[in-house]
């Protein structure tokens, strides 16, 4: 999750649902409340770490924690020298996910359909925006934090993305890598009042409209395919803090245009293999957790 949600265009939502955690994540973190600040308060720490299901969250915190870390590292050198290799991969991962929700969808009428088309059609067009100017005062980066955090818990929109959308993704992984504490601190303040906030909603939600809810997320899924396309040309470029050029935004292309347009291998075989590589390792993950919870 912590790899996938520091790459614009891929969600860790996704990754989320794709390993059956989806539930588990929304229900531990929505025990963040009230009663667990009076728990903590009073020091009935025991009580607290079985309320907040303390050892699902420290786990997933410290992976996602390792896996930014492992992004900043690996994915981003992979990205920069193989990224049609990674986009195809990713690709398949996102392609086989959305049927494998929309088996959670227990009775189809018209305002699931609209809600699947309405996720796709909202996914899709936020893939094709142009990221913003916007200022960088402390303000601004808590609120990001708060909306992307929200983007990041949603499968199919990237937080990444909305963060590069807002102007603010190379400024926030910048103050990531340069260890820029005041920014960092702000900008998790932001998605902990922002997370803490939108799961809430969400499991509402998902308790009392979860076909619809289910059918929008799917929707979601499917249209951010758009922004994990493997073959793509850059359209805009910007400036990192090392005064280097790199691509900002960029649009997706037919594989056989992409010789002509970038010069370079649309590698279109690599590519297919990838894709099968992610509906194989999805599919997979689904059969290995369907026959834990039966054994449970």
């Amino acid at each position: 999750m912590g790899a996938a949600d520091a790459i614009p265009g891929v969600s860790g939502g996704t990754i989320a649902f794709i390993t059956g955690i989806y539930d588990e994540l929304l229900m531990s973190i929505r025990a963040v409340d009230v009663d667990a600040i009076k728990l903590a308060t009073s020091f009935r720490f025991r009580e607290l770490w079985t309320k907040i299901n303390g050892n699902f969250l420290v786990v997933l915190v410290s992976g996602i924690a390792i896996g930014v870390i492992l992004n900043l590292i690996l994915i981003d050198y992979l990205l920069r020298n193989h990224p049609i290799a990674v986009w195809s991969f990713f690709f398949g991962l996102i392609l086989v996910s959305a049927p494998l929700i929309l088996r959670e969808i227990r009775v189809w009428d018209i305002r699931t359909v609209i809600m699947l088309l309405l996720g796709t059609v909202l996914a899709y067009t936020i893939t094709v925006l142009t990221p913003a100017n916007t200022p960088n005062e402390l303000w601004f980066i808590f609120l990001c934090g708060a909306i992307a955090i929200c983007a990041m818990i949603l499968p199919g929109i990237s937080g990444a993305f909305i963060l590069l959308l807002l102007g603010k993704y190379q400024y926030v992984a910048t103050a990531v890598k340069e260890l820029d504490i005041v920014v960092i601190i702000v900008f998790i303040a932001g998605c902990v009042t922002g997370l803490l906030s939108f799961v809430r909603f969400l499991t509402w939600i998902l308790k009392n409209y979860h076909n619809a809810t289910v059918a929008l997320l799917a929707g979601f899924m499917v249209g951010s395919l758009n922004k994990v396309w493997p073959w793509r040309e850059v359209v805009e470029y910007t400036t990192n803090s090392k005064g280097e050029q790199i691509p900002a935004f960029d649009r997706s292309i037919l594989p056989w245009d992409y010789f002509n347009v970038t010069g370079k291998d649309p590698q279109i075989f690599l590519a297919i293999m990838l894709m099968a590589l992610g509906v194989f390792i999805v599919v997979l993950i689904e059969k290995l957790a369907a026959r834990h919870k039966n054994k449970i």
